[in-house]
Order: C-alpha cells, then sequence, then structure tokens
C-alpha cells in the first residue's frame, strides 16, 4: 500500500507522546511534556530505507529540541544529517495536500527526475502554514 494511504493511520497511532499522557502525534499538545523544545513544529523523520520508495523503511515523530539529554523514558533522539535534499511544499487541508506531496515525489523518482533520491534520511517538517517535505539526493558529481 502506498505510503501516502497509510498517513493518517500512522499519525495517529504514532503516539508521540508517553503511554500516561494518552497524545497522539497528530493531536494538540501531544509533545507539551517534552523540555527543551525549540519550536512548536512535529517532524516526521524517514530513515532506514530497505530500498527505495517501494520497500520498507522507519518513520519517527517527534519535535526538534536543545538537547537530548533530558528526553522523557521511552523517547529516542533521532539526528538528522544535514545533506542535500529536494523541498517540496505542501500548503491547504491535510492530509491530502501531504499526499499529493508524496506523490508529486513519486513522480520525481520514477521518472528518473534530477537530482535523484539517495534513501538515507527525509524529513517531514510540519508547522502552522502546512508541511515541506525534503528528500535526500545524492549531491552532484563535481
Amino acid at each position: 500500500m502506498p505510503y501516502g494511504r497509510r498517513t493518517p493511520t500512522r499519525w495517529s497511532r504514532a503516539g508521540g507522546g508517553s503511554a500516561r499522557s494518552g497524545a497522539r502525534a497528530g493531536s494538540p499538545g501531544a509533545f507539551a511534556h517534552v523540555p527543551g523544545r525549540v519550536d512548536e513544529n512535529i517532524y516526521a523523520v524517514l530513515t532506514d530505507y530497505e530500498s527505495d520508495h517501494h520497500g520498507a523503511y522507519t518513520q519517527i515523530v517527534g519535535v526538534a529540541v536543545r538537547s537530548a539529554a533530558a528526553l522523557p523514558e521511552g523517547m529516542v533522539a533521532v539526528r538528522v544529517p544535514g545533506v542535500p535534499s529536494l523541498k517540496i511544499e505542501a500548503r491547504g487541508p491535510m492530509p491530502g495536500v501531504l499526499q499529493e506531496a508524496w506523490q508529486q515525489l513519486w513522480k520525481h523518482t520514477e521518472s528518473g527526475g534530477t537530482p535523484p533520491r539517495s534513501f538515507t534520511t527525509d524529513l517531514e517538517v510540519h508547522h502552522p502554514g502546512g508541511a515541506d517535505i525534503y528528500a535526500a539526493v545524492l549531491s552532484p558529481m563535481r
């Protein structure tokens, strides 16, 4: 099943909050208990790609923090590497526009678009204006 069709279910089950809070990643205040938050954005890191956009991968949903030292029990810290990326903006009603943005990225990938994706670590940034996808791409040869 394409990722876009699973997005709403995945976000509602992501749980971001601790078990005791019962919060869901997509709900307001889901990460309010995380100390040292940098902003109000929600981040989804897609990594550990098995192969390409057809294979399995890991998705971690969370928030940006100043330091990972004080994270609540059961949470993990992920450092997103600074790599060349292709940015796709999703503006409008969610989750439809996010699904459309991913479909645009898949078309880019399947058509052999330049720059090609690297399938290392991709990032979704969810903010008040919508969401931005940063898909890691291969660096141009010099």
